[in-house]
């Protein structure tokens, strides 16, 4: 088997994706803040997931696993270095000091780079047919740090799984809520997609001992498509679900956004399907409203967009903002769609208020 080394900015959803790598044996250097990277260098990363007929959470340690982890700042990678590239932090973080030349040089280094952010990056946007990316450059907390990516070398891979760092337990430690997949679309190229269906297939053989001697299939596996438009599955959960927590005067669990009137949310969902097969999306590549509503059952809290601008953040992913500038582009609308943009945008000017 072939030992990958694979960069991953972002240490949160980051070390998921990095646990299943480093199971099935392959290098990963992640990158994120000195406190975490520290943290990751000293103990490794802890991952807890449920698992289907095992009671409570398996609890997996990067230091016992096959691959290496490690952990440093933004000028502590040369991408070139690297055979993949995960871009695993929140959108209006690429702007930051030092990311932001990280992320030129990742883009100028020509190696493939796949995005796990619920925002696509603007480059994705461009291998969509038919789709205006440039008009949607606003969308974006700064357009610019994606200027010198070419599409052919950027995919998009949708973060399904829903994983949450526990409050009370050190920044090393995830803990995934929801068991789903990661979704990603092929790359233009395919030796660059031959990798990805490599990794795929390599966590797909893992067998893990839970400490029992029993060794156990662990959900959470990588999914590769041929459509670029299967992780945009993720648009109509997030619109119909995520968002919607986001109310005027406080924030609401996504169970609730969902389930509170689900006439409402199934007619949210269905307009962004609808919107995805105007695009180009099969309906069979996207995911049924039941499906999503079933699971939405499980998330008891408000998703990580709403808890960011509850906490004051002046900048968040804004997928709303994009899902509605797209649609604009089809001729269609929908006034709840518009009634969650001016929530956010709302909280968003209080928050900038605030801090300035």
């Amino acid at each position: 088997m072939r030992n990958y080394k694979i960069l991953i900015l972002g240490a949160s959803y980051g070390s998921l994706l990095a646990t299943k790598l480093l199971l099935a044996g392959h290098t990963v250097k992640m990158i994120c803040l000195p406190a975490e990277a520290e943290l990751f260098n000293k103990e490794g990363a802890i991952v807890r997931m449920p698992v289907k007929g095992r009671e409570g959470l398996v609890e997996i340690r990067s230091r016992e696993l096959p691959g290496k982890l490690s952990a440093g700042g933004p000028d502590s990678a040369n991408p070139a270095d690297y055979d993949l590239i995960a871009l695993a932090m929140q959108e209006p973080q690429y702007r930051s000091p030092g990311v932001r030349e990280l992320l030129d040089k990742i883009a100028k280094s020509r190696v493939p780079c796949m995005s796990i952010m619920n925002m696509p990056p603007l480059p994705y946007l461009k291998r969509i047919p038919g789709l205006d990316a440039e008009a949607c450059r606003d969308c974006f907390a700064d357009a610019s740090v994606w200027d010198s990516f070419d599409p052919k070398t950027l995919t998009l891979c949708s973060p399904d799984p829903q994983a949450f760092r526990p409050p009370e337990e050190k920044i090393n430690v995830l803990q995934v809520r929801l068991p789903t997949n990661f979704k990603a679309a092929r790359f233009d190229s395919d030796a660059h997609t031959a990798i990805l269906r490599q990794l795929a297939a390599d966590i797909d053989a893992i067998r893990f001992d839970p400490g029992d001697g029993k060794k156990i299939e662990l959900p959470v596996k990588l999914k590769v498509h041929e459509s670029v438009f299967v992780p945009l599955a993720k648009w109509a959960m997030l619109i119909s679900g995520n968002y919607r927590c986001v109310q005027k005067d406080e924030m609401r669990p996504i169970k609730d956004a969902v389930h509170s009137d689900l006439a409402a949310s199934r007619a949210v969902y269905a307009w962004v399907v609808k919107l995805c097969v105007a695009l180009g999306a099969d309906e069979k590549d996207l995911v049924p409203f039941e499906k999503y509503a079933n699971a939405a059952l499980s998330l008891g809290s408000p998703s990580s967009a709403a808890r960011a601008l509850a906490a004051g953040a002046p900048n968040i992913e804004r997928v709303d903002r994009l899902v509605k500038t797209v649609a604009a582009q089809k001729g269609m609308q929908l006034a709840a769609v518009d009634e969650t943009v001016a929530l956010v945008d709302g909280w968003l000017e209080k928050n900038r208020k605030k801090a300035a």
